[in-house]
């Protein structure tokens, strides 16, 4: 009993930190309807900040706090800027946009913290004072997590003071519930939404110094804490501040039970499966409100797909350029073709969704890990051949598609993307911890194509057929009567609803090919990399399959493969000359989305139409 209770006191210290971040993220998104993946970043360079500020400065004992304190205002005012100078530029811009600037500036400050304080693990100081244990039903428990203990109700119902005991509260509060309106009443809104986005940055500047002393501090640290904010963002309540405090809660009790009454393949699942059963059940959260159904989740109307504009001659010579490739080209450039090859058809199976479907998934690389590790387990413990596993793999990915995606079609707008996020994030959970079948983080080696694929030149066509094959039929699916309805839902799903159209089941047979198109973009990659491994399934992959589908043009067919050639482009040259080649990608990413938001055959289409009716 004991020691139960002493798992959930050390569960509540984890949930006042996971509190104090998913409060400013919650605060952020209910004023600024701004999905902050760089929430995470700014509490990992707090974290260095504070590490670095306690051991420089002269000042004794109260380095360590003043620490601390300067380097969560040092990242609110950092937010702050953030928000002026970018977001600020994006908030009419559709949510895809503002999630894919935010992961742009994860990119770069995670490289800006690999080059200032290196990849090697850090230790940080518990302050003076803090540093001994104290006895607790017969046991020590250190004094610092009881001190932390404090901190989260005490910043808690001072957020509750700021937020109904002040004009400056009671305007956010408004603004949370109805920002149009507050406009009408002639309030600026933008001190509003900079106040609102320098406040959540400060509280996720604290809860990363809080965070020195109790863990390790790496340069991955924000991946992990900002999925598990967002897990409590969603328990709690988007735009809900409390209600982050009361899913804080419940998210670290579970955990600490989990790990002492679950077997250890299911603990990081739990957490998932938790966000997802809110979601399915009450997906406004535990004390959120519900909100208007979306209209349009990504863009506006747009004029359905025109024929193949390119001259024949341009395409008789860009597919013979395809075939003759692996003869001409060196063996590492093939082995690029490959890879290119399989991340168009990932992408493209994520534009048929996000596009024409007009639903954002921030889990797509589930179908594509699964695709992979479907393949991996045939070929691994299936004894069967190659060309057998290659196949299974879409199978895999296209029942977990149909599995997730029955659930998923029932939501709208933000509470679906959250969803596949969860579903994404279960099955990274199960791959990661189940080491007696798919290998845990060590994965599945040896997994090579058949003797008769194995040439670099025979492999690339294999792909080729696939990828190619891929492409033409999600051509032929969005011009299809089937496409056509997918864009009217897009645009205005209740029109489609009152006119008879079933859009959940248009939707979920969309989740279906996408996730089969994905799952097979996994098998080719399995075989080509020889091994599989959980970041297959990740959610930095989804977001790079986002990022993929930006680069080429989110309403544009052709958009898929020429982002995945760009991306895979960057990610080969910019690699040989630094390795911060992250904080190159991110750079351009925030270039396109700010600049050229409809990417790279959004930008020429035009201009090349343009120039034909100059000539006409």
């Amino acid at each position: 009993m004991i020691a139960l209770l002493l798992q959930i006191l050390a569960g509540l210290t984890h949930a006042m930190i996971l509190f104090l971040i998913a409060s400013g993220l919650s605060l952020i998104f209910g004023v600024t309807r701004t999905i902050n993946f760089a929430h995470g970043s700014l509490y990992m360079l707090a974290a260095y900040l504070t590490l670095s500020l306690g051991s420089a400065l002269p000042l004794g004992p109260l380095s360590v706090y003043t620490g601390m304190l300067v380097a969560s205002l040092g990242v609110a005012l950092l937010g702050g800027l953030i928000e002026v100078c970018f977001l600020r530029r994006v908030y009419r811009s559709p949510e895809l946009y503002q999630l894919l600037l935010t992961f742009a500036l994860v990119l770069v400050i995670g490289d800006a913290v690999k080059f200032f304080w290196g990849a090697e693990h850090r230790i940080g100081l518990t302050p003076p004072g803090l540093d001994g244990s104290m006895p607790i039903l017969g046991q020590l428990v250190p004094m610092y997590d009881m001190a932390i203990l404090a901190i989260g109700p005490a910043v808690a119902l001072g957020l509750w003071c700021l937020l109904h005991r002040t004009r400056w509260g009671v305007l956010i509060r408004a603004a949370a519930s109805d920002r149009e309106m507050v406009g009408a009443l002639c309030v600026s809104q933008a001190p509003l939404f900079t106040g609102a986005f320098v406040l959540g940055s400060w509280l996720a500047g604290l809860a990363g110094a809080l965070q020195v002393p109790r863990q390790p501090l790496t340069n991955v640290m924000d991946a992990a804490i900002i999925v598990e904010a967002f897990v409590v963002v969603v328990i709690g309540g988007m735009g809900n501040v409390f209600g982050a405090f009361l899913g804080a809660v419940l998210l670290g009790v579970l955990q600490s039970l989990g790990i002492l009454w679950l077997p250890r393949e299911f603990h990081l699942a739990l957490v998932f499966v938790l966000m997802a059963a809110v979601l399915v059940l009450r997906p406004w959260g535990l004390l959120g409100r519900p909100s208007a159904p979306p209209t349009a989740d990504v863009g506006g109307a747009e004029s359905p797909a025109a024929p193949l504009a390119a001259p024949r001659w341009l395409v008789a010579v860009g597919g013979v350029l395809l075939l003759i490739a692996p003869l001409l080209a060196p063996t590492f450039v093939v082995w690029v073709f490959v890879e290119i090859l399989a991340f168009a058809l990932f992408a493209g199976s994520l534009q048929l969704l996000v596009g024409t479907g007009g639903m954002i998934s921030f889990g797509h690389a589930a179908y594509f890990g699964l695709g992979a590790y479907g393949a991996a387990l045939l070929l691994k413990h299936g004894g069967l051949a190659m060309p057998a596993a290659f196949l299974f793999g879409p199978v895999l990915a296209g029942l977990a598609a149909l599995l997730f995606g029955y659930f998923c079609v029932r939501l709208r707008g933000i509470p679906f993307a959250m969803l596949t996020l969860a579903s994404a994030q279960i099955a990274y959970a199960i791959v990661h911890q189940w080491y007696d079948v798919t290998g845990g983080d060590n994965g599945l080696l040896g997994i090579w194509p058949a003797p008769f694929l194995a040439s670099p030149v025979r492999y690339y066509y294999l792909a080729l057929v696939v990828g190619a094959g891929g492409l033409i039929l999600l051509r032929r699916i969005t011009g299809s009567p089937f496409g056509l309805t997918l864009r009217a839902a897009r645009d205005h799903a209740l029109r489609c609803e009152a006119i008879g159209v079933n859009v959940r089941s248009h939707h979920l047979l969309a989740f279906l090919v996408a996730g089969v198109l994905a799952g097979f973009g996994g098998s080719v990659f399995a075989f080509l990399k020889g091994s599989v491994f959980p970041d297959y399934l990740s959610i930095s992959m989804s977001v790079e399959s986002l990022v993929m589908v930006l680069l080429g043009g989110i309403h544009r067919l052709a958009g898929a493969p020429v982002g995945a050639g760009l991306f895979k482009a960057l990610d080969t040259l910019v690699t040989l000359y630094t390795p911060y080649w992250q904080a190159f990608l991110g750079g351009v990413l925030l270039l396109v989305v700010l600049a050229f938001p409809n990417g790279a055959m959004g930008f020429l289409g035009p201009r090349r139409a343009a120039r034909r009716g100059d000539r006409g």
